[in-house]
């Protein structure tokens, strides 16, 4: 029995005897790897979103506009904006900033709007137009000058000059067409489109519209005249003088002929 404690008892100080520490520092070695403690799972941010309100807004030509850009960036490290037009006045608030544009006068403009958020920048786009629908379309009545009728046009405060097509309609055919697309200028305009018809027997009594449309980049404006009619005769200044001096002309003729015809009407008489 005495033997047999005194095998347990070396056994128990022999230094290749498994202890619990040791044990658990095998355990904790096999979980650690041979690179070292595993590493914490990185911290990613959170998603954020930016927008610009409105995102699509139509001024008169040289007007102003307010645009917003917001996000859900808690702390925003930084915002900004990018575009061509004339900028004004800045407002910003938590979560916003408010920019202000001057004097729009270009038809169309981009406007970017970026927010940076713990290294990470994202933005928003808004898109600014300046047109103006025509203030008038007037069709002046058709003048017939010789075997043609001028038609003549108005198209009065229109913008931009350059989007614009001048049509001519007779009854629901159209009959001349015309692009303004060379002019380019950045103000109002007024326009006159002038067009020789020839006449055909099968016109008179034909309406005639004169329609002004903006082609604004699948954005339509179509303004129209009142239809004037292709009369019978039309008389224009000329041909009416010319009518007045021939009617005249024949009556003196004819007063000539019955003065002569009364004469001698009298003479024969007085003979007999």
């Amino acid at each position: 029995m005495g033997s047999l404690l005194l095998l347990l008892l070396l056994l128990l100080l022999s230094p290749s005897y498994p202890r619990g520490g040791s044990a658990w520092r095998r355990r904790s070695a096999r979980t650690q790897g041979p690179g070292g403690p595993s590493p914490a799972p990185p911290e990613t941010s959170a998603p954020f979103w930016v927008r610009i309100s409105p995102e699509f807004k139509a001024v008169p030509p040289g007007g102003s506009v307010w645009l917003n850009c917001s996000s859900s960036c808690p702390l925003p490290e930084g915002s900004s904006l990018r575009t061509e037009l004339r900028r004004g006045d800045t407002l910003s608030g938590p979560g916003w900033v408010s920019y202000q544009l001057l004097d729009v006068r270009a038809w169309s403009s981009d406007v970017h709007c970026f927010v940076t958020c713990a290294g990470e920048t994202r933005g928003a786009t808004a898109r600014i137009t300046a047109y103006k629908q025509p203030r008038s379309v007037i069709l002046e009545p058709p003048v017939l000058m010789g075997s043609e009728y001028t038609l003549r046009c108005h198209v009065t405060h229109v913008f931009p000059v350059g989007f614009l097509v001048v049509i001519l309609r007779r009854g629901g055919r159209v009959i001349y067409s015309e692009s303004l697309e060379r002019f380019t200028g950045r103000d109002l305009a007024n326009v006159t489109l002038t067009y020789a018809l020839r006449a055909r027997p099968s016109d008179f009594g034909q309406p005639v519209t004169c329609y002004a449309r903006l082609d604004l980049d699948g954005l339509v404006v179509l303004s129209s005249s009142a239809p004037m009619t292709l009369p019978v005769l039309a008389w224009s200044p000329a041909s009416k003088a010319l009518a007045s001096t021939s009617i005249a002309a024949l009556v003196g003729i004819l007063l000539v002929v019955g003065a002569l015809c009364l004469r001698k009407y009298l003479s024969m008489k007085s003979r007999a």
